[in-house]
């Protein structure tokens, strides 16, 4: 059993990620700072479950802080890391590129140095389908260059794959990239389309499509996305780059008449122009994560949303 560090594992991917590495056996710690993006007590009941195991400690603090990060390595002493924590949000980081820039690039940079100094070889990166931007193959392939990134969001999550990339050519650390395609489940964010969509729709309110709907996402269920993760714990991968999607893909007038069904009420929906910075396709090929992760997502669509519409009735609907 190792000792790993989750940062910001009090998120959505975060928690769950905690929640498995404590159910294999693993030693835990959290670093997550509790900003204000969305509602902080979300965060604070993901985590409370966890709280309650001795193999388990939460640390409050920012990435971007590198003395707070240099004493998290100092007291865990962890044996790997998995880095989730960022600034998330493609129309967020559009608004506040510094902020984004701050957390992702920089605070990357603070868990790699800090790795190197505690001697840390291996870590996990959490990034995302963003960085396939105007792509036009599909589906994406980790071989397709990736020049087309069109959000600062998308911009600095290709910085924190290069820095990895750097750090294990210098100093022979194992990374394995994660490329997460749109996902989706308990826990999930406000602003993630689905959550927001179902949200909009039980109250009544008016939902926000941005364009005509024909924009598709490849939307992946937390649980498959938590196995892939687990899959690089103990796994030597020197440095690769791995798509962690469904690998089908679904239009987002689809995905609204998917969460109408099942909810069995209308949506009032608000038309908007196209978004700066938003993609009109994500598609994952997955087949490298098969190969070398032994990546089989169990989860699809129909299944995904009344399995979170349960949760989000219990959990947020009241």
């Amino acid at each position: 059993m190792m000792r790993i560090l989750v940062t910001g594992g009090a998120g959505f991917i975060g928690s769950h990620t905690v929640d498995r590495l404590l159910t294999n056996g693993h030693s835990v710690v959290a670093l997550d700072d509790f900003n204000d993006y969305y509602d902080p007590s979300f965060k604070r009941r993901n985590i409370a479950g966890a709280l309650k195991n001795p193999r388990f400690r939460l640390i409050t603090g920012d990435v971007a802080h590198l003395d707070k990060v240099r004493n998290v390595f100092k007291k865990s002493k962890p044996d790997m890391i998995i880095h989730l924590a960022a600034r998330a949000g493609v129309r967020a980081s559009v608004r506040d590129p510094f902020l984004c820039q701050r957390v992702n690039v920089e605070g990357t940079l603070n868990v790699l140095e800090c790795a190197r100094e505690s001697g840390v070889k291996k870590i996990t990166f959490g990034s995302t389908s963003s960085v396939y931007g105007l792509n036009t193959k599909a589906p994406f392939s980790e071989n397709d260059p990736v020049p087309n990134a069109v959000s600062p969001y998308a911009a600095t999550k290709l910085a924190g794959e290069a820095l990895c990339r750097s750090y294990g050519h210098l100093y022979g650390m194992d990374a394995a990239v994660l490329r997460f395609f749109s996902v989706y489940g308990p826990r999930g964010r406000p602003d993630m389309a689905i959550y927001h969509f179902t949200e909009q729709i039980m109250k009544g309110k008016p939902l926000s499509m941005f364009g005509d709907g024909s924009a598709l996402r490849d939307y992946t269920y937390i649980d498959d996305i938590i196995q892939g993760i687990t899959a690089t714990l103990d796994r030597k991968f020197g440095f690769e780059i791995f798509n962690l999607g469904e690998s089908e893909t679904i239009s987002l007038r689809d995905l609204i008449a998917r969460i109408e069904e099942v909810l069995g009420k209308k949506a009032k929906i608000k038309r908007l122009p196209e978004q700066a910075g938003d993609m009109p396709k994500t598609f994952a090929d997955i087949s490298k994560a098969r190969r070398m992760l032994g990546y089989h997502p169990q989860t699809k669509i129909a299944e995904g949303i009344p399995k979170f519409m349960e949760w989000f009735r219990n959990e947020r609907g009241r």
